[in-house]
């Protein structure tokens, strides 16, 4: 197997894909204990959380998308993924303007 067909394998991807929802995953838990233990003081994270989820959301979305096929159960899976990233991240630029003002 050459270098090239290791990069386009999906099990590589799927690898890097958990590795993504473990990292993002134990961001968002530190930004929700720091921005519940004072609210006051760490409210920039209310806006940081939901563009981190908007972010996996996102990413989980278009490799549902990208490895669906003909299949239209996982297509509309991948496709209500990314509505809801795009949710979230309008969720976390309305959060970050009300924080602002």
């Amino acid at each position: 197997m050459t270098n090239q067909d290791r990069r386009k394998n999906p099990h590589n991807e799927g690898m890097m894909l958990d590795l993504m929802y473990i990292v993002i995953g134990v961001l968002v838990v530190i930004c929700a204990v720091l921005a519940f233990l004072d609210p006051e003081k760490n409210q920039f994270l209310f806006p940081v959380i939901f563009w981190l989820a908007g972010l996996l959301n996102g990413v989980s979305g278009w490799y549902k998308l990208k490895y669906s096929g003909r299949d239209k159960k996982r297509r509309f899976g991948g496709i209500s993924l990314c509505l809801c990233a795009g949710i979230l991240v309008l969720l976390g630029v309305a959060s970050a303007i009300s924080i602002r003002r």
